[in-house]
């Protein structure tokens, strides 16, 4: 069980908005992550073949990966992220 369905009930789409951008900061933060791992293969052909289409759409494949581990739970951060919000917000009331 986590912690934002224990605190104070929220209006469903309140809790599924705050979930999903949880999401979004999490894919954020796992994309600057990866993206390091990434300058580091080789430029001369390599796996991804080189030249300016690998280096057009490299970042968008860092993205999507970033994303996809997001949305599978990534690193433990989106509960952590959501319940952050969900405190500032009660905060704010």
């Amino acid at each position: 069980m986590s912690t934002i369905s224990a605190m104070q009930p929220q209006p469903a789409g309140a809790a599924v908005q705050l979930r999903q951008k949880a999401v979004e900061f999490t894919a954020v933060a796992l994309g600057e992550m990866l993206a390091p791992m990434f300058d580091t293969l080789a430029q001369d052909g390599g796996a991804f073949g080189g030249g300016q289409g690998e280096a057009a759409f490299r970042p968008m494949l860092v993205q999507q990966m970033a994303e996809g581990m997001a949305r599978q739970g990534g690193l433990g951060l989106t509960d952590m992220v959501a319940n952050a919000m969900l405190r500032m917000q009660e905060s704010r009331t």
